[in-house]
Protein backbone atom coordinates (compact mmCIF):
# COMPACT_ATOMS: atom_id res chain seq x y z
CA UNK A 1 0.00 0.00 0.00
CA UNK A 2 1.72 3.16 -1.62
CA UNK A 3 -0.07 6.08 0.47
CA UNK A 4 0.78 8.82 -2.37
CA UNK A 5 -0.81 6.82 -4.99
CA UNK A 6 -3.72 5.75 -2.84
CA UNK A 7 -4.29 10.10 -1.80
CA UNK A 8 -3.63 10.97 -5.58
CA UNK A 9 -6.56 8.70 -6.64
CA UNK A 10 -8.66 9.84 -4.14
CA UNK A 11 -7.75 13.64 -5.08
CA UNK A 12 -10.36 13.87 -7.84
CA UNK A 13 -13.70 14.34 -7.94
CA UNK A 14 -14.59 11.54 -10.16
CA UNK A 15 -12.60 8.64 -8.73
CA UNK A 16 -14.81 9.58 -5.37
CA UNK A 17 -17.89 9.56 -6.91
CA UNK A 18 -16.96 5.85 -8.36
CA UNK A 19 -15.76 4.59 -5.14
CA UNK A 20 -19.31 6.38 -3.54
CA UNK A 21 -21.13 4.09 -5.89
CA UNK A 22 -19.44 0.86 -5.84
CA UNK A 23 -20.19 1.80 -1.95
CA UNK A 24 -23.51 0.86 -2.76
CA UNK A 25 -24.23 -0.19 -6.79
CA UNK A 26 -27.61 -1.90 -6.45
CA UNK A 27 -28.46 1.63 -5.50
CA UNK A 28 -26.67 3.39 -8.44
CA UNK A 29 -26.08 1.09 -11.48
CA UNK A 30 -29.09 -0.64 -13.47
CA UNK A 31 -29.16 -4.67 -13.30
CA UNK A 32 -26.32 -6.36 -15.32
CA UNK A 33 -26.27 -9.32 -17.57
CA UNK A 34 -27.38 -12.43 -15.99
CA UNK A 35 -24.18 -14.18 -15.62
CA UNK A 36 -22.54 -11.09 -13.91
CA UNK A 37 -25.93 -10.01 -12.18
CA UNK A 38 -24.29 -10.06 -8.77
CA UNK A 39 -22.16 -6.95 -8.17
CA UNK A 40 -20.87 -8.49 -4.94
CA UNK A 41 -19.12 -10.74 -6.32
CA UNK A 42 -18.34 -9.43 -10.42
CA UNK A 43 -18.51 -6.06 -9.32
CA UNK A 44 -19.51 -2.84 -12.03
CA UNK A 45 -19.28 -3.06 -15.61
CA UNK A 46 -16.96 -0.10 -17.22
CA UNK A 47 -19.55 0.22 -19.67
CA UNK A 48 -21.95 1.43 -17.01
CA UNK A 49 -19.36 3.77 -15.26
CA UNK A 50 -19.10 5.74 -18.70
CA UNK A 51 -22.62 5.95 -19.42
CA UNK A 52 -23.37 7.20 -15.80
CA UNK A 53 -20.32 9.60 -15.43
CA UNK A 54 -21.22 10.51 -19.38
CA UNK A 55 -17.51 10.34 -20.51
CA UNK A 56 -16.17 8.45 -22.80
CA UNK A 57 -15.41 5.12 -22.25
CA UNK A 58 -11.76 5.53 -21.55
CA UNK A 59 -11.74 8.18 -19.67
CA UNK A 60 -13.88 5.97 -17.06
CA UNK A 61 -11.19 3.21 -17.92
CA UNK A 62 -8.57 5.59 -16.66
CA UNK A 63 -10.15 6.77 -13.91
CA UNK A 64 -11.07 3.12 -12.81
CA UNK A 65 -7.04 2.17 -13.71
CA UNK A 66 -6.00 4.25 -11.22
CA UNK A 67 -8.02 3.64 -8.52
CA UNK A 68 -6.93 -0.19 -9.52
CA UNK A 69 -3.40 0.71 -9.24
CA UNK A 70 -3.94 2.30 -6.05
CA UNK A 71 -5.65 -0.92 -4.81
CA UNK A 72 -8.81 0.88 -4.17
CA UNK A 73 -11.09 -1.27 -6.62
CA UNK A 74 -10.50 -4.73 -7.42
CA UNK A 75 -10.83 -5.63 -11.59
CA UNK A 76 -11.99 -8.98 -13.16
CA UNK A 77 -12.48 -9.26 -16.47
CA UNK A 78 -15.64 -11.57 -17.93
CA UNK A 79 -15.66 -11.79 -21.97
CA UNK A 80 -14.19 -8.37 -23.83
CA UNK A 81 -15.49 -6.23 -20.44
CA UNK A 82 -13.95 -5.61 -16.95
CA UNK A 83 -15.74 -5.47 -14.06
CA UNK A 84 -14.99 -2.93 -10.78
CA UNK A 85 -15.55 -3.12 -7.04
CA UNK A 86 -14.27 -1.67 -4.07
CA UNK A 87 -11.45 -3.34 -1.91
CA UNK A 88 -12.41 -3.00 0.99
CA UNK A 89 -9.16 -4.76 2.97
CA UNK A 90 -7.84 -2.07 1.30
CA UNK A 91 -9.84 0.73 3.11
CA UNK A 92 -9.59 -0.80 6.29
CA UNK A 93 -6.03 -0.51 5.85
CA UNK A 94 -5.65 2.82 4.81
CA UNK A 95 -8.15 3.77 7.92
CA UNK A 96 -5.56 2.15 10.27
CA UNK A 97 -2.49 4.06 8.43
CA UNK A 98 -4.24 7.47 8.68
CA UNK A 99 -4.99 6.71 12.75
CA UNK A 100 -1.76 5.18 13.47
CA UNK A 101 0.81 7.21 10.76
CA UNK A 102 -0.91 10.60 10.24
Amino acid sequence: MKPVEIFKALSNETRLQILEWLKEPEKHFSPQPVEVSDFSKSGVCVTQFHEKLNVTQSTASQHLSLLNRAGLVTAQRHGKFTYYKRNEEAFKQLQEMIGKDI
